[in-house]
């Protein structure tokens, strides 16, 4: 019994739930797919009790007062690329898409399967090394230690089998399976180095989603790479691993383009910060202050060469612009202006008098700032859902200017970059709660990822017209009723899911009826846009109250977790 107790908890339980809603929709043609879905739950499950239940230092500092999410943190992109395969291999069926999309979207998830399986293992040898515990649920002895061996062996070999029969299936080349291979080895590198460098920010859970994610958004720049070097003769056939089949609008090659400059951006600034360091002397405070204005110069300097150099020499080599990128991104806000120019200028109002009035609050009120960054919430509902009910490929393009706003933001704050780096910090400062930190603030990215995410990974085929809704109406509407310091849960909230959680019974009950009304509404409005609404009721309810459920449970940050398993659902 006290094993029981400590392997099953809420969180755990929605997450297996989630996991057998998407083995049950499996075809048949999937099933070494779902074989090796199972397999990494039950090892992310088995690190994540070990970790939890050890009493030794944790192997990485950590965000303080929560789980270490390594199971939902592991599953979550394989599943999220699973439900993406269950889509695709219908449109297969009905011939809307070519069988080289689907066999992208294969290697895509064999990537990100080999990436989280491979941190694991990292994980687990840590675990193997820790001092011996007394508490734990499996005691650490030398039998235990071969068990452990022997898991990680035959988790190892089901992937290279899984792997094998894939390969033999049609993608034959030996370069495939390298290619997923280095995936895992960037995933255990960049893991490791996000937990170092920010401590105290992020769970391994969430590291790992942030981590996974990366790695395979990387790994799709240098696909497109690769295959646009190859369409030029750059590079010869046998050195391309596999090639990008999937259609691209202008739109998503800019976005992706932009926001890896940025990306990348942090790792030239510090090595240029070396070389400044070499011939500037910071011995007295003018020599400092001289060296603030330097490094502020460099920053800025750099940062423009990257996003009007850099970026749009990538953009143009991959995708054949007629005009430079910036050029094109005027000329398609003015093919519309007055629409489109009238969206960003309610935008703007929306913002200006929501930040305006919330700031003032905030730094006057003692009203729980959990409870206000709720309104924020609501906010993105009246900014987003118009725009992407009329206006969707004018929002695809805001989504990632906005994310690049943050991410410039968030560097100069990170950096101290003067003048602008301590207003930025004391501004957003008063935003933030006990999610957040100094070192990293992480809780207005999440809300836009959120939102942005099912969006974008609804680009092309998409047969379920609510998919691309389901980070507004998780986080929108269905987030902002479950806690107990939200709108529901705040006012009337009296059942409590656990004895320690805030979450309450009738915030969760206010957040499935909310997003269930919000559908009732949408799906006839979207059918008379246009959109053949394929969406099943019963499917639709349980993809909501499992995600409801989740939110309930889970103590990750939502906002990351919640659209990516809502949007899972309504795909299958």
């Amino acid at each position: 019994m006290a094993f029981s107790s400590s392997v099953l908890n809420g969180e755990r339980a929605v997450v297996v739930l989630f996991i057998g809603r998407v083995l049950y929709s499996l075809p048949l043609s999937f099933l070494v797919h779902g074989l090796m879905l199972s397999l990494l739950a039950a090892f992310a499950l088995y690190v994540e009790v070990r970790v939890e239940s050890s009493n030794s230092p944790s192997i990485f500092r950590t965000r303080p007062g929560v789980s270490s999410g390594i199971l939902l943190g592991a599953v979550t992109v394989p599943t999220v690329m699973l439900s993406k395969l269950i889509q695709l291999s219908r449109a297969f069926s009905l011939h809307q898409v070519e069988l080289g999309e689907l066999y992208y979207m294969t290697i895509q998830y064999w990537a990100t399967s080999a990436s989280c399986f491979s941190v694991l293992v990292f994980i687990c040898l840590f675990i193997l090394r820790s001092p011996e515990t007394t508490h734990a649920p499996f005691p650490r002895n030398d039998r235990d230690a071969k068990f452990s061996s022997r898991w990680i062996a035959l988790c190892a070999a089901a992937c290279c089998m899984s792997l094998a029969l894939l390969l033999l299936g049609g993608l034959s080349a030996s370069l495939k399976f390298l290619w997923v291979l280095c995936h895992g080895l960037a995933a255990i590198a960049l893991v490791r180095h996000f937990l170092t460098t920010f401590p105290s920010c992020v769970s391994i859970g969430e590291a790992l989603l942030v981590t996974t994610g990366l790695v395979l958004y990387f790994g799709d720049m240098l696909t497109c790479t690769a295959t646009a070097a190859k369409f030029y003769g750059y590079l010869p056939l046998s050195m391309v691993p596999l090639q990008n089949v999937v259609k691209r609008t202008e739109i998503a090659i800019i976005n992706q383009g932009l926001l890896l400059a940025l990306l990348l951006f942090p790792i030239v600034f510090k090595y240029l910060l070396r070389i400044k360091d070499w011939y500037l002397s910071l011995a007295n405070s003018e020599a400092r202050r001289d060296g603030e204005i330097a490094k502020s110069l460099l920053f800025f300097s750099s940062l423009g060469f990257m996003l009007i150099m850099i970026a749009p020499s990538w953009i143009q080599f991959v995708e054949d612009f007629h005009l430079h990128p910036f050029l094109w991104v005027i000329s398609f806000v003015f093919s519309e202006p007055f629409k489109r120019l009238s969206l960003c200028f309610y935008w703007v109002s929306v913002i200006y008098v929501s930040v305006l009035r919330f700031y003032n609050i905030s730094k006057n009120s003692k009203i729980e700032r959990i409870l206000l960054r709720k309104y924020y919430h609501l906010m993105a509902v009246s900014m987003f859902l118009p725009a992407l009910i009329f206006q969707p490929e004018f929002l695809d393009l805001a989504f990632g200017a906005a994310l690049a706003v943050f991410l410039g933001l968030e560097i100069i704050r990170v950096w101290r970059i003067w003048p602008l780096g301590k207003l930025i910090h004391e501004f957003m400062n008063a935003f933030t709660d006990h999610r957040d930190s100094d070192l990293l603030i992480i809780s207005h990215f999440s809300l836009l990822l959120g939102c942005a995410l099912p969006i974008w990974m609804s680009a092309g085929y998409n047969d379920r017209p609510l998919a691309p809704f389901a980070g507004i109406l998780s986080l929108g509407i269905g987030d902002t009723m479950v806690r107990e310091a939200s709108v529901v849960g705040y006012k009337y909230g009296v059942l409590r899911w656990s004895k320690t959680g805030k979450k309450t019974i009738e915030g969760t009950a206010a957040g499935i009826t909310s997003v269930l009304a919000a559908c009732s509404i949408l799906l006839p409005l979207l059918a008379s846009t246009g959109y053949i609404l394929s969406q099943h009721w019963f499917s639709l309810l349980l993809a909501v109250t499992v995600s409801g459920l989740l939110e309930a449970y889970t103590a990750q940050l939502d906002n990351a977790f919640i659209p990516l398993v809502f949007y899972s659902l309504l795909c299958l």
